[in-house]
This record gives C-alpha cells, sequence and structure tokens, in this order.
C-alpha cells in the first residue's frame, strides 16, 4: 500500500469510526467518502474529500492541491458517473456532473472563500479545477 493509500485508508476509518467526523487536517470540514471505480483499473476505490453542500447536491473540488493535472477520482467519475458516497452514517447513490461557465466559477469562489487552501490551489495551478456536482439518485431523494 502506498503512503497516500494508507493516508486515505486511516481517513476512512476514523471517518466510519466516529460517524462522518475526523482530526488533524480535515478536523471539522465537511468530509465525505466517494465510492468509485478505476477508469482503467475497474478497482474501486473509496476516497475521503472535503465537499460544499448545495441545495441537496455535494459539490467536491478536483484540486489535487493544485498539481498540474486532474487527479484519478476525476477521471474515474466522467467515466463512471454513478457512484456512492459516505456522509456521516449515511450511503447515498449519486451521480456525478461536471460544472460548467459560470456556475463553476461561482461555486469554486465560494469553497475559496471558506476554505482559503482552495484559492491558493487555482493559483498554483494553469488549469481550471474541476467542480463535481453529486446530485443524488431519484431513489435517494
Amino acid at each position: 500500500m502506498s503512503e497516500a493509500e494508507d493516508f486515505n485508508a486511516r481517513i476512512v476509518a476514523e471517518f466510519r469510526a466516529n460517524h462522518g467526523k475526523v482530526g488533524g487536517n480535515f478536523e471539522g470540514a465537511p468530509l465525505l467518502l466517494l465510492h468509485n471505480t478505476g477508469a482503467r483499473s475497474g478497482r474501486k476505490i473509496v476516497k475521503p474529500m472535503m465537499y460544499l453542500r448545495d441545495g441537496d447536491r455535494y459539490l467536491v473540488f478536483a484540486s489535487k492541491g493544485g498539481a498540474p493535472e486532474n487527479p484519478a477520482w476525476y477521471h474515474n467519475l466522467v467515466a463512471h458517473p454513478d457512484v456512492e458516497i459516505e456522509v456521516g452514517d449515511e450511503t447515498i447513490p449519486v451521480r456525478a456532473e461536471v460544472l460548467t461557465g459560470e456556475e463553476r466559477d461561482r461555486k469554486y469562489a465560494e469553497q475559496a472563500a471558506l476554505y482559503p487552501g482552495f484559492a491558493d490551489y487555482q493559483e498554483k495551478t494553469d488549469r481550471i479545477i474541476p467542480v463535481v456536482a453529486l446530485v443524488p439518485s431519484v431513489s435517494a431523494r
């Protein structure tokens, strides 16, 4: 297991043991667990990430800390948009929809105002960091 996978596994275990709450760098931040399928590998992956609640949607940000490329989970969602998330003790089926244009810009700015690290991530990279809405499936509404 890589260092990143080990870190994620510890966060996932802490999240589940504490009903969606974790400490460390994520303490007090809204966190969800994204269940997705590898676009190439087909492997099932659980990835902890911060989110912004937007009505019934959960917005996630493909920042990858300002890296020049999008994170793997973003490509996975584009290839396989029907996934599940865990929020607190609840598992919710969702469909991923990539936001574009003014809506993307507005929602990214909202996240950056709440968590200034996201503004730093955008400054570090030439790419436009994608914003993905995780929309609960009809059966989950």
